[in-house]
């Protein structure tokens, strides 16, 4: 089996769309060009940079004219034009490091365009567009700084790139696949997963990407899935055991201390958990940095006395 490229080892999305003909076929569809196969492609990624939801990005520039961000989620997250500024500032330094851009000529830079393509389970439209401007405290008609991105829902079935681009539909159907295999036929995560490439390979989905990268596949997805089925019973049992301690109290401020202890509990678990898997990777400092909290903090975690 062959061992996936590390730089996208966080996720199949990324590492299944690392394959440039993929990218271009993908912008094709969702900007309407008409790139051929052999267009000149730059992946200019920045490692680590948009870390904390644990999916990795894709930028890339297209034939020296065209930036773009991709980046795949499974949780809706109203933050992604800030963090995309920020990133995408970091880019442009990265393209005009050797330029004088204090010089009076013009630097010329290429076009951007933020994409983020979403395939989790709650409710989305098809499309939508997300500005930086929707966070600025004071709304104004004519904003000095603005920044767009574009969302997709990439759900089985949904947006309708999935009919132009057949690496998106064959990557959503995959998807689809192992929910199928949880839902339907009860499998636990990792044998839906198996089961999911095991039948995608039969129906001829992803077929080469998935005998490739088959085993680095599972585990990738497991991890992605695992962790985020796990924040999500930490969540629901601090909510239960809020309420059952609120019961026993009798009283409604009993209700809301439980209430707020269950979150915490559960938020301190799953925080605990996070920063050791983080610490297979990353480093204390960076994982403090990446969530923002104290170094001591990041070390007595991984470190208990």
């Amino acid at each position: 089996m062959a061992k996936a490229n590390k730089e996208y080892k966080d996720s199949v999305f990324s590492l299944y769309f690392s394959d440039k003909e993929r990218l271009i076929e993908l912008i094709n569809a969702i900007e309407g060009t008409n790139y051929p196969k052999d267009t000149k492609i730059e992946i200019n990624t920045i490692e680590e940079a948009l870390y904390k939801d644990r999916k990795n990005d894709i930028s890339f520039i297209i034939n020296g004219a065209l930036v773009v961000l991709i980046e795949h989620q499974s949780t809706l997250n109203e933050n992604m034009p800030l963090r995309i500024f920020v990133y995408i500032a970091r880019i442009y330094e990265q393209i005009t490091k050797l330029r004088n851009i204090y010089g009076s000529a013009m630097v010329k830079i290429p076009t951007p365009r933020f994409i983020v393509l979403y395939n989790g389970e709650r409710n989305c439209p098809d499309y939508r567009q997300l500005k930086l401007s929707d966070a600025f405290a004071e709304q104004e008609e004519n904003p000095a700084l603005e920044l767009k991105v574009d969302l997709y829902n990439i759900n089985y079935g949904r947006s309708e790139i999935l009919k132009k681009s057949r690496s998106l539909e064959e990557y959503s159907t995959f998807i689809h696949y192992v929910r199928q295999e949880q839902r339907e036929n009860g499998m636990a995560l990792d044998d839906a997963i198996s089961a999911a490439i095991d039948r995608a390979i039969e129906d001829n989905i992803m077929k080469q990407f998935l005998e490739k990268y088959g085993s680095e596949v599972q585990n990738m997805l497991f991890e992605e899935w695992d962790w985020e089925e796990y924040a999500a019973v930490q969540r629901e049992e601090g909510r239960m055991e809020g309420r059952r301690e609120g019961r026993r109290e009798g009283r409604r401020e009993g209700w809301e201390k439980g209430q707020k202890k269950g979150r915490e509990d559960g938020a301190v678990e799953m925080l605990t958990n996070m920063i050791h898997k983080m610490a297979r990777s990353f480093k204390p400092e960076e994982i403090a940095d990446a969530l923002e909290l104290p170094l001591s903090q990041v070390q007595s975690i991984l470190n208990p006395s």
